[in-house]
């Protein structure tokens, strides 16, 4: 395949995405709305519920039926939690674009995983380009990108391991933040669907399969791409491209 005819395929598959994720998350815009009437009805019947059995006072009976009712509540804030991150896909915020320090956003998100992520056996290993320059972009969304890249990242190790973030010049016109991991790697035939929406390999009730993909609906808008590679039983390793300036945009078209 030549230049020309790579980048229209290239043009083709982002157009097609961008047409998927519309579709996708005007549906779940919708979904997400209508579920959430009845799941905060349903929550304030159930601390009416817990109200009135606590005035009951105790009996194994009771116990177990406030344990029950507990139980529902937790699962309403679930459904609740699912349907906000439905409407977080859905919405498309323009990007807000501003001088922003790569090295500092990605050390604050840092800290804020690696508490837990040293109780786990995790060390977290720093190599930032001292000489990375500013670069214009959003940065509350780039720091949602890497908190959601660094959390999974952990996630996949479990325990024992590396988590180690890169950041580096590519060219003149861009910087690279790659986050790599020595967790459990990603089955080659599952590479191609991480960033579709709904898509999760995690166990049923601990994932909603949206998180990679608002990541890269973001990393888009703000013209830039993401790549990954992985190889089972050793890990995974994404590289986050933005471009430097709105002017040097290249990776939304190229």
């Amino acid at each position: 395949m030549d230049a020309p005819e790579k980048k229209d395929w290239l043009l083709d598959e982002r157009l097609l995405q961008s047409q998927k994720l519309a579709a996708i998350g005007e549906l779940s815009a919708g979904i997400a709305h209508e579920i959430n009437n009845p799941l905060a009805i349903i929550r304030q019947e159930a601390e009416w519920m817990q109200h009135l059995l606590k005035k009951l006072g105790g009996g194994k009976e009771l116990v177990e039926l406030q344990g029950s009712v507990r139980q529902i509540v937790q699962q309403v804030d679930r459904c609740t939690e699912i349907t906000r991150n439905l409407l977080d896909f859905a919405r498309k915020r323009d990007p807000v674009i501003q001088a922003v320090e790569v090295n500092r956003i990605i050390e604050n998100m840092t800290m804020l995983v690696e508490k837990e992520a040293k109780h786990k056996n995790i060390t977290i290993v720093r190599h930032y380009d001292a000489a990375l320059p500013a670069i214009y972009s959003d940065a509350p969304q780039l720091r949602q990108v890497i908190l959601n890249f660094l959390t999974n990242a952990t996630h996949a190790i479990g325990k024992d391991g590396v988590v180690t973030i890169t950041t580096r010049l590519n060219g003149d016109d861009a910087v690279d933040i790659v986050i790599s991991d020595t967790g459990s790697g990603i089955p080659p035939e599952n590479l191609p669907k991480i960033f579709d929406p709904f898509f999760t390999t995690k166990p049923p009730g601990q994932g909603t399969g949206l998180g990679l993909s608002i990541c890269h609906g973001i990393i888009l808008r703000l013209g830039g791409r993401i790549k990954v590679e992985s190889t089972v039983g050793q890990g995974t390793e994404f590289t986050i491209t933005l471009p430097r300036s709105r002017e040097s945009e290249l990776f939304a078209h190229a």
